[in-house]
């Protein structure tokens, strides 16, 4: 069985190899889907009305499947003794910053993917496997996925998960922006049970004209900042708060896109250098019959 398998395993790469080197520069290009609507949609964050309830964690677990506990278990606020990183188990996750003058109010913060309007992970995937859609989103197809991880390294955010602990094809997680309901018309999970109207969804335009009246209006509420609006290009997530974001461990970014610099290049050598692209496909092929090694196994 295991000499089979490595004759099918020699013969596939061998097929692969001898088609790849008679492919043109263009058909070697990844397609991904990036469309940037006018309309597109976003959230608006407001730190200032958010009291830490997790509600949002609870309501992103029960969308997407993933294991979770009761709701009321979410009132435990001990989980804000250690910062939280957005997982393969916890697409979105609220921390607690202590307030600086006693007379102030801790600052509580969710995060998740921003959903750049020029996401490096779209950039990045050999496979063409992420893509932003027209409202908004940015998803990724698990069935193109090849685990090579170049998303997590590119992200600004550092937001792209990998089932580490799944043996059996596991797969790349973040959040989606609750794509399925959104395409139904419904709100976003967290956005719809958010008891304090924290987040607000709507088209981006349309936020970003919010978040300036509100620091017009409230100007001893807000800094005069609404992160989002222009780090890396923009993203549909956008945030207000009264305090530096750097303080709140937001990374301090510039305007340029993220994938601007190493776009050109990465896309340059897959497109005119065909030696690379035959390496990384002959990866690819190794990365997905690892994958599916167990069902190759079970059919034999």
């Amino acid at each position: 069985m295991v000499n089979e398998s490595r004759r099918k395993f020699l013969k596939l790469t061998a097929l692969i190899g001898a088609s790849i080197t008679g492919l043109s520069p263009r058909k070697l290009k990844a397609a991904p889907k990036n469309i940037l609507d006018k309309n597109r949609m976003g959230v608006l964050v407001d730190t200032t009305a958010c009291i830490g309830c997790r509600k949002c964690e609870w309501a992103c677990k029960v969308a997407h499947n993933l294991p979770t506990l009761p709701l009321e278990s979410y009132d435990d606020r001990s989980v804000f003794r250690n910062m939280r990183r957005p997982d393969d188990k916890a697409l979105t996750v609220v921390n607690e910053y202590p307030a600086k003058r006693q007379e102030e109010f801790p600052i509580n913060v969710k995060i998740q993917c921003m959903h750049c309007d020029h996401p490096a992970c779209v950039s990045a995937c050999i496979v063409g496997a992420f893509s932003k859609e027209e409202i908004g989103a940015v998803v990724w197809d698990t069935k193109k996925c090849i685990g090579c991880r170049y998303c997590m390294v590119a992200c600004p955010f550092q937001i792209p998960a990998f089932e580490f602990n799944k043996a059996i094809q596991p797969e790349i997680r973040k959040c989606d922006f609750c794509f399925q309901r959104t395409k139904e018309g419904k709100l976003p999970a967290c956005v719809e049970i958010c008891p304090m109207e924290a987040l607000t969804y709507g088209k981006r335009e349309e936020l970003v004209k919010i978040a300036h009246e509100k620091i017009k209006l409230y100007p001893e509420r807000y800094i005069n900042h609404v992160y989002g609006e222009y780090e890396v290009g923009g993203t549909s997530w956008m945030y207000l708060a009264n305090r530096d974001f750097v303080e709140l461990q937001f990374p301090k970014l510039g305007k340029n896109p993220a994938p601007g610099v190493t776009e050109a290049i990465q896309h340059g050598i897959f497109a005119y250098f065909v030696p690379p692209v035959a390496l990384y496909a002959l990866l690819g092929v190794v990365m997905w019959i690892n994958k599916n090694r167990k069902k190759t196994v079970e059919a034999e």
